[in-house]
């Protein structure tokens, strides 16, 4: 078992699901990104509780050879879109897509599945293929 197979399961015994494990530099800080979702949200306790447990496998699997800041968040309300799993959660939202042709697809996400998703922008309905997916995100309108 590898070891984001490892923090998925402590994740997910813990009443959470794993969103993404992201490794990072910042103000030259190694951050090691634990970011997890819930149907009820995500709290302050919940991520702390998270962080005491992955600890002492990070410590026996140290990630980013051993220099490393342990972070466990939500992905927050304006978030990355990376697997095929985190669009098909977020039918309903709105998004921000753009495809290797650089174009940009800005709306409602209308649908997801296995092989593509559909976007409603205010040209109408755009289907994109996984493939064809450079970047997206979900968005905001406040």
């Amino acid at each position: 078992m590898n070891l984001e197979e490892q923090i998925k399961l402590i994740v997910e015994n813990n009443g959470l699901k794993l969103y993404d494990i992201v490794t990072t530099k910042e103000h030259d800080r190694n951050i090691f990104r634990v970011i997890v979702t819930s149907k009820d949200g995500v709290n302050l306790d919940k991520c702390a509780d998270i962080s005491r447990l992955i600890s002492p496998l990070l410590d026996i699997e140290a990630p980013m050879n051993g220099i490393y800041n342990l972070e466990v968040s939500s992905p927050g309300i304006e978030r990355k879109l990376k697997k095929k799993e985190h669009f098909i959660a977020s039918v309903g939202e709105l998004v921000k897509i753009k495809n290797y042709e650089t174009e940009v697809f800005k709306g409602e996400l209308l649908n997801a599945d296995n092989e593509k998703v559909v976007v409603k922008t205010e040209f109408g309905e755009e289907e994109i293929s996984y493939d064809n997916i450079l970047s997206a995100a979900t968005y905001f309108e406040w």
